[in-house]
């Protein structure tokens, strides 16, 4: 557990399971009722299984597969930043591109945020970012790789913004490295271990 912000930090595990649960069905499953799925795994593969993006997302935090750092408001997660290997987190937009750019994957990928409607715009996003580069730190370090937003100064609704932006990954000390798409970068860190 960390603080950043005011705010608390926690893994994503079967403890913390139900926070994150709450913040999810607050916003009606999140972009569609994706559940924070949609970098897991191809859409067919996730809906020709059968089961329901809740389930998926639940069997991959109950065995380890799946890993994100929730931010807390005392008792009450109010945001996340889902991280993973490339092998957890395979599928990511503009893979075409990124595929034929690509010389070396990253030890992590920072994939995906998420912020309560009701604490936006609050520093909830950053501390995720951070507390997620601790986890990394303390699972052994290594590179690591986002893929924000690189708006400049074009006001976007932080509702859409579900890889950050890239002056937030400045800030935290990552390095632009090269385009992703129309509006997307790379950027990377190497975090020390801890």
């Amino acid at each position: 557990m960390a603080e950043h912000d005011g705010y608390t930090i926690r893994a994503l595990s079967p403890d913390t399971w139900d926070a994150f649960a709450a913040l999810v069905e607050k916003h009606n499953g999140v972009w569609n009722g994706c559940w924070c799925t949609w970098f897991i795994a191809p859409k067919a593969e996730r809906h020709g299984s059968g089961r329901t993006n809740r389930e998926i997302k639940k069997q991959c935090v109950d065995e380890g597969r799946n890993h994100a750092a929730l931010v807390f408001d005392g008792e009450q997660a109010v945001g996340w930043c889902e991280y993973g290997t490339p092998a957890e987190l395979p599928t990511m937009k503009h893979s075409k591109q990124y595929d034929a750019e690509t010389t070396r994957l990253p030890d992590y990928r920072l994939t995906c945020f998420f912020v309560d409607r009701d604490h936006r715009h609050r520093g909830v996003a950053e501390a995720a970012l951070r507390g997620a580069l601790d986890l990394i730190a303390a699972a052994g370090g290594g590179v690591v790789e986002g893929y924000p937003h690189d708006i400049g100064e074009e006001k976007v609704s932080a509702s859409f913004l579900y890889n950050g932006t890239r002056t937030m990954f400045e800030k935290a000390g990552f390095a632009y490295d090269r385009s992703k798409g129309e509006k997307n970068c790379v950027m990377s860190i190497t975090v020390t271990a801890c």
